[in-house]
């Protein structure tokens, strides 16, 4: 079950550095409009790859459009999979910088991809949109969930977000990212341990090996198993199982040399 966490926590960084790859180097691909797949009544939902049931439609389509009158921010969602309408939903719509286009499309290997208005950037970073793409979107997911819930629980993200100013990261934190931070943690300790190890007679902790190794351990323990942490949940028992990760690692690989020599012994 391990291995099945580590591989989904894998795929889900290899993903995160897929689509940052995609979105700094890779050029908008040219679009064309098809208007013929739009529909004739005003709506918030366009779903041509049938994600959704009708109710699901209906319900979505009245939320969004109460959100957007008690915020201003305009979400808007659409799904296709052979047939899409291209550009011509930036008319349909009138998109613009207060504007959220989520669009489903599996057919690359992400369900997931948004259009967002220049004036969402100061409330939620590049960053943002690319983890909440990478999380929502990702194989594992929706497999698990459904293409209508990777579009609700993205949605729900954006729209908790919004409502409290803004996020730097996606809210939340999936059992598989927290299983990695914990490997980090654990592997930081075990980094420390070993360093503080004493190397004279009489010295009972090498303070000076362990501050010579302290960018390593600290940047696996801190920076990798900490900070994803605290910056998504305020939930205090992931933390205490990565601090008890972390000194639990460092207790084994600092008394490892009992446990050589007590075998030697025997």
């Amino acid at each position: 079950m391990v291995s099945s966490w580590f591989r989904k926590g894998f795929t889900l960084y290899f993903a995160v550095c897929i689509s940052l790859a995609f979105w700094v180097f890779i050029p908008e691909a040219k679009a064309y409009d098809n208007p013929d797949l739009l529909p004739d009544h005003p709506t918030n939902v366009i779903d041509l790859a049938d994600s959704l049931t009708t109710y699901e439609q209906e319900e979505l389509d009245h939320h969004l459009g109460e959100f957007e009158q008690e915020t201003g921010w305009k979400l808007r969602v659409l799904t296709q999979f052979d047939r899409t309408p291209g550009r011509a939903v930036k008319d349909f719509w009138g998109l613009d910088e207060k504007s959220i286009l989520l669009v489903a499309d599996p057919r690359g290997g992400n369900l997931l991809n948004f259009s967002v208005g220049d004036d969402l950037y100061q409330y939620m970073p590049r960053t943002f949109w690319i983890e909440l793409q990478t999380r929502y979107g990702n194989q594992f997911f929706v497999r698990d969930n459904g293409e209508d819930g990777s579009i609700k629980e993205a949605l729900s993200s954006i729209e908790g977000c919004l409502r409290k100013g803004g996020c730097s990261v996606v809210p939340g934190l999936p059992r598989e990212q927290w299983i990695l931070t914990l490997i980090t943690s654990i592997l930081g300790g075990i980094i420390l341990g070993f360093a503080a190890q004493p190397r004279e007679p009489g010295q009972p902790f090498a303070w000076q090996w362990a501050l010579i190794f302290s960018p390593l351990w600290g940047i696996l323990f801190i920076a990798f198993g900490v900070g994803p942490v605290v910056s998504r949940t305020a939930d205090w028992i992931p933390l205490l199982r990565n601090v008890a990760g972390f000194a639990l690692g460092a207790l084994v690989a600092y008394l490892s040399p009992m446990f050589s020599s007590s075998s030697a012994e025997t």
